[in-house]
């Protein structure tokens, strides 16, 4: 990547680190080892930012459609449920590229020089149908069918998956409280052995988890294609060049779908295109 197009992709980054400030500004809560609990935390964020790291300030919408999915607080269902279609309809994978937290972390992760980059590998893109079967079985089915006397269901993509939550809640809270390094087990052992492998990956692969894991990445996608902010390729000036396509780190070509469900509106393809046709 030469130089122009690595300070676009610094400006970007700051925008993302400046969100994850944002909704992650309960600053006391990394030194008392404690979640903030006010009226804030009744509202989600767009982006997977987990519940339970000491420094959020509002809801994670993953986290929160499993809280509620199996029970019959239908109000907080529906907001949810609005929640996430709205962020859909109007900014689709747009919060993916700019507004994770996870996401940036594996935008810096895959900055570390490594002896082979992997752009794409046979079963890449089957792999990536993964995250709509993990959506489906661990956020909808799962917390829905598999639900206590109360009729809660409990939040499986949080606790047996997620990589987000064991780096933002989980080891931050375990550090910080002694009761809670007497009390972990094998549960927190695996999700650790999978936060480290995600790490690793994210070194070799562009965002992995938001290839073939996130389920917020899988319902955003479906609005990709309609959303309010959406790109637009103007075909008198378009070339058909293919270097849109080779700059994408996503592994799509913007130039016959440019608002494919995996692309994330990173903007680089923008910024590659000799003739200005992507808008």
């Amino acid at each position: 990547m030469d130089n122009g197009k690595e300070t676009n992709e610094w400006k970007r980054h700051k925008i993302q680190v400046l969100w994850a400030l944002l909704t992650n500004s309960y600053l006391i809560g990394f030194f008392q080892g404690r979640i903030y609990r006010g009226k804030l935390k009744n509202f989600c964020v767009p982006g997977l930012n987990c519940y339970s790291c000491p420094g959020a300030i509002g809801a994670c919408p993953i986290g929160a459609m499993q809280a509620v999915i199996g029970s019959w607080n239908f109000k907080f269902a529906f907001y949810v449920a609005g929640f996430l279609m709205f962020t859909g309809a109007l900014m689709g994978r747009f919060v993916c590229g700019w507004l994770c937290p996870f996401g940036l972390i594996q935008d810096l992760l895959h900055k570390i020089p490594f002896y082979k980059k992997v752009e794409t590998f046979k079963g890449d893109k089957l792999l990536r149908k993964l995250k709509y079967v993990i959506f489906t079985l661990f956020v909808i089915f799962l917390p829905m069918l598999c639900v206590d006397v109360l009729g809660q269901g409990a939040p499986y993509f949080c606790k047996l998956i997620c990589p987000a939550g064991t780096l933002e809640g989980g080891i931050p809270l375990v550090f910080l409280n002694k009761s809670m390094q007497s009390a972990v087990g094998w549960l927190y052992a695996w999700k650790n052995v999978l936060l480290t492998l995600m790490i690793f990956l994210s070194v070799m692969i562009y965002r992995p988890f938001c290839k073939y894991i996130c389920p917020l990445g899988a319902i955003y996608s479906v609005f990709n294609s309609t959303s309010v902010f959406r790109y637009q390729v103007d075909r008198e000036v378009c070339t058909d060049c293919g270097i849109c396509a080779k700059a994408c780190k996503m592994q799509i070509n913007p130039a016959k779908n440019a608002n494919h469900p995996e692309c994330i509106r990173c903007g680089v393809c923008k910024k590659a295109c000799p003739v200005k046709a992507i808008n």
